[in-house]
């Protein structure tokens, strides 16, 4: 993830001291929402993205787990799911992210929450928003969710609801986020980059600022799962979108209004706006080089910093590497499958700079980008060390 927020404007958010090893000072934020101070960035524990169930009530085009409103079988009972997170809070990982499908249709959800706050977990909801009611919001804020993250994918109705695929689904979205927001549960907004998503961005930043929104985080595009046939966006586009991103963020700082704007899944992003910053000759320029390289990037994302366990219990290296397990949960502990290298593709993602082939070996910025999205290059290329397809900056602009 690159915080715009943070790195352009200057905003502390609960996560900085977790991102860019920095203490905050200017906010106070309660304790479920706080992520520990880390050491360094190589040090980390991973934040566990845990898909739950792979049943959802939508069928959207870009969905990397291919899900369907049914039921599934072999997914983890409760009282497995119970000894996972005692694993997980033994392990002191940063976070557990639900996600789906859409967790929300797991009935023990509520319950898992709850355990997981027990045990001094970070619990984030990732959903599509259509099942949070007043009492479902109500609920969430009561098990101290840090974070709701809900998907919407276009401002305008028609446009989300062919990409979710069930008519409606936009209105009902924007009541799980206005209940959310009723409430005082923290919610964000999540939006898939795609060669149509990235032209309304204003639209949604207009929607943000409308409804009260506290967070965004625009995904790039792996074509994984549903998402394979979607088309990514050029390297002009890329650059449009950021441009819009960055600005929009600025004008929200300016007005004085505090959200956290990210971007995830490309860390040539980091890149970019260092680059805007010193052209614009801003007085943090250099700050921010510094925090970016710290952060590492991709070296300390998938593999490292974030990890995936899906429906059935396997482990991957991210929730967009469902290509490849390297374990079990059922079979041994989610810290001993983490922890073991003896697996040449986890050993590399834990040191994978020497491995980075063609433009990413002798580019200027591979110490603060770390070579971009694994999976988003496997999948394209076949080969997990080839350059991310997705980074859109010029052979000139990275030259040593």
């Amino acid at each position: 993830m690159i915080d715009i927020s943070v790195l352009y404007c200057g905003l502390e958010t609960p996560s900085t001291p977790h991102r860019y090893g920095r203490t905050i000072t200017e906010i106070d934020p309660p304790e479920h929402q706080r992520m520990r101070l880390a050491k360094s960035a190589s040090e980390r524990r991973p934040i566990v993205v845990w898909n739950l169930t792979r049943t959802c009530n939508l069928k959207c085009q870009h969905c990397y787990t291919d899900s369907s409103n049914r039921r599934y079988s072999g997914e983890l009972n409760t009282e497995e799911c119970r000894a996972v997170l005692d694993d997980l809070a033994d392990f002191r990982v940063p976070a557990v992210l639900f996600s789906g499908g859409e967790p929300l249709t797991r009935p023990d959800l509520y319950e898992l929450a709850a355990y997981a706050r027990s045990k001094g977990l970070h619990v984030v909801l990732s959903t599509n928003g259509t099942l949070i009611d007043r009492s479902a919001a109500e609920r969430l804020k009561e098990l101290q969710f840090a974070y709701v993250g809900i998907s919407l994918d276009s401002a305008f109705p028609e446009v989300h609801d062919r990409f979710r695929g069930v008519s409606g689904a936009y209105e009902r979205t924007m009541r799980g986020f206005r209940h959310c927001v009723e409430v005082g549960q923290k919610v964000g907004l999540r939006l898939t980059l795609t060669r149509e998503t990235c032209e309304n961005l204003d639209d949604i930043f207009d929607l943000i600022e409308r409804e009260g929104i506290n967070r965004a985080c625009f995904y790039h595009l792996c074509p994984s799962g549903r998402g394979k046939d979607l088309y990514r966006m050029d390297p002009e586009q890329s650059r449009r979108a950021m441009d819009t991103i960055f600005e929009r963020t600025r004008q929200l700082n300016a007005d004085g209004r505090r959200v956290e704007i990210l971007t995830v899944d490309n860390h040539c992003d980091g890149a970019y706006l260092h680059r805007k910053m010193q052209a614009e000759s801003h007085p943090r320029a250099d700050q921010v080089r510094e925090m970016l390289e710290w952060n590492g990037g991709a070296r300390y994302s998938s593999g490292v910093g974030i990890s995936n366990i899906d429906f059935n219990g396997d482990v991957h290296a991210d929730q967009f590497s469902m290509f490849r397990t390297f374990g079990n949960v059922r079979e041994r502990p989610f810290s001993e499958i983490w922890q073991d290298t003896t697996d040449e593709i986890m050993a590399g993602l834990k040191e994978r700079l020497g491995l980075l082939g063609g433009r990413c070996a002798d580019c200027q910025y591979l110490n603060l980008c770390g070579g971009g999205l694994r999976a988003r290059a496997e999948v394209v290329t076949g080969d997990p060390w080839a350059p991310d397809p997705g980074c859109y900056l010029s052979d000139e602009e990275i030259a040593a």
